[in-house]
């Protein structure tokens, strides 16, 4: 605890721009889905919960974009499919959000919670109704995923196909 006495902590050392230039090449690996690089990094020590500036894990971004095998790579060696980004997303989120049924069932095997929310409580279930993602709504409610829950709006699932014209989610979830 910090008293007015007590100074404020002192921020790292700037990075320099080489090692700039390899953390973003390290986030590049993620987004394009280099699984032999990350495994390699990884097994170098590279943090697997390591977080660009909005907050996105590498496994966020492996994720959104549709890497399976990165993905599984990064949750292999420890990365937390729970990590909300500065958006208020997980992992889970994001491969609702894009319809990727693969990826979705590996968080979902490797421990990813069906009904984590952040700050706005929308939930994966919310996300793949809004975008109409039937078989990744489906998936959802096998695995546990509350179709009544409720934002931090008080919207639900349902309400929100509605909202976004997803007339199939909306069905599945009347």
């Amino acid at each position: 605890m910090q008293t007015n006495d007590t100074p404020a902590p002192q921020a790292g050392p700037e990075l320099d721009e080489a090692t700039l230039a390899w953390v973003r090449e390290v986030f590049q690996c993620a987004r394009t889905g280099d699984a032999e690089t990350l495994e390699r990094l990884l097994g170098k020590g590279l943090p697997p919960n390591l977080r660009n500036e909005k907050g996105d894990s590498l496994l966020m971004l492996a994720c959104y974009h549709g890497h399976h095998d990165a993905a599984r790579v990064l949750l292999e060696h420890g990365a937390d499919p729970q990590l909300i980004n500065d958006a208020g997303q997980t992992p889970l989120h994001g491969a609702a959000f894009k319809g990727d049924l693969a990826v979705t069932t590996l968080l979902l095997d490797k421990g990813a919670l069906p009904d984590h929310a952040g700050p706005s409580g929308r939930t994966a279930l919310m996300f793949a109704a809004m975008f109409n993602r039937v078989e990744i709504a489906r998936l959802l409610m096998a695995r546990g995923a509350n179709p009544r829950a409720r934002d931090a709006s008080g919207v639900s699932a349902h309400d929100a196909a509605l909202k976004m014209g997803a007339a199939d989610t909306a069905a599945l979830l009347a």
